[in-house]
């Protein structure tokens, strides 16, 4: 099967992040995602399982998240209770061992693409940990004396909000790309993705809108790719005509979360 990333048909990729992608396959080592919120990280690997006709494997990271948690866990508890009830098997540790998310990927007969979403949630620790497995590709379980080693590498795509620094070590062994915002060209793209019969006049104005909002001074959150999709969706809905759309911004809710954002467009807007 052919493993060049060349998009896929719900997302657009720029020429640069689809050689990074490529690059990554072919040297088989993770390819870093950052980008602000809303640039489609988490997206890409759908993408490219999409495109290349692999099975996708998700990791979502959160604060507690620990490294151990995607390889294997090993449920004691449930071998205490079975023992105390005399069920059958309980000398047979292998039947409490659950595979993770990186174990799963590691196990798959086929090659898999593997998201590993949002590290910099975890601990500072956590990137080190992972740095034999995901140079190695295998693990060692001591309680069955077992070494589990991938069938096929998988294609591993890590996101970051940047919320933290990752360590220098973890970083060398990726390689990196980041996803810079959409201009306005490319936001067109995507749109028409999503919404091909859009009136012309109609997508004009709410990107000359968009970005003016992007623009105005001291916003907190800035409306990412994500919320001009939902925001078109409700300007739709609720029949709002194009010229109306840049003189009062209607269902701004959908685009800013912030009360002070919304304070601040309309300070301008008077």
């Amino acid at each position: 099967m052919n493993n060049t990333f060349q998009g896929s048909q719900d997302y657009v990729a720029s020429e640069e992040l689809m050689r990074s992608v490529n690059i990554a396959i072919a040297l088989q080592k993770p390819l870093l995602i950052k980008g602000e919120p809303g640039t489609g990280k988490t997206m890409l690997a759908e993408a490219i399982s999409q495109a290349l006709g692999k099975k996708l494997i998700i990791w979502n990271i959160k604060s507690t998240t620990k490294a151990q948690d995607g390889l294997y866990v090993y449920d004691v508890v449930q071998r205490l209770y079975d023992s105390q009830f005399g069920n059958e098997g309980v000398d047979d540790i292998a039947k409490y061992v659950k595979m993770g998310k990186l174990g799963e990927a590691f196990s798959s007969e086929d090659q898999v693409v593997l998201l590993i979403d949002e590290i910099d949630k975890a601990d500072l620790e956590f990137p080190n940990d992972l740095l034999w497995e995901l140079d190695k590709m295998e693990f060692y379980i001591p309680e069955t004396k077992e070494t589990i080693r991938a069938k096929n590498r998988p294609i591993v795509i890590i996101t970051s909000n940047a919320e933290k620094e990752l360590p220098d070590a973890f970083l060398r062994r990726c390689i990196f790309h980041y996803i810079e915002f959409p201009d306005e060209a490319q936001m067109k793209e995507i749109i028409r993705v999503h919404f091909d019969q859009l009136e012309e006049h109609l997508l004009d104005q709410v990107l000359e809108t968009f970005y003016w909002i992007r623009s105005l001074y001291n916003m907190q959150k800035k409306p990412s790719t994500s919320e001009v999709i939902d925001w078109i969706q409700a300007l739709q809905l609720g029949g709002i005509s194009a010229d109306a759309i840049r003189k009062k911004v209607p269902f701004a809710g959908v685009l800013l979360k912030k009360n002070e954002d919304i304070d601040n467009m309309r300070r301008y807007l008077k």
